[in-house]
């Protein structure tokens, strides 16, 4: 049976002119791996923001995630996880609004 890790975790985002909303992303590790680190940040930004599972938490091979993303003017993200080997997996441009992501070894950076 698959067990499901449900993180909610919140993110303050930067309000802009437009009005904001929250948003969540589904996030299922299909790597092979454990995914050790998650940085969720808006589209339009040049740098990643704080690692959203926190020390304390991880996100095992199998299993699925839900980060909460609250106060951002849009959908867009760029996401990239990190795995318990060090290697990385990162989806620029990502709509959370229309998808859930699932990440595997085909995606590895």
């Amino acid at each position: 049976m698959k067990k499901t890790l449900f993180l909610f975790v919140a993110l303050f985002g930067f309000s802009v002119a437009a009005v904001a909303e929250d948003y969540y992303v589904n996030i299922t590790n299909n790597t092979g791996y454990t995914i050790e680190y998650l940085y969720v940040s808006p589209g339009n930004s040049d740098e990643w923001q704080d690692d959203v599972l926190g020390e304390e938490n991880v996100l095992p091979n199998g299993s699925t995630g839900r980060v909460i993303l609250t106060g951002y003017s849009g959908p867009i993200f760029d996401i990239r996880v990190e795995d318990n080997e060090g290697d990385t997996y990162t989806f620029p441009a990502f709509n959370v609004k229309e998808y859930d992501l699932v990440v595997g070894p085909d995606d590895i950076d």
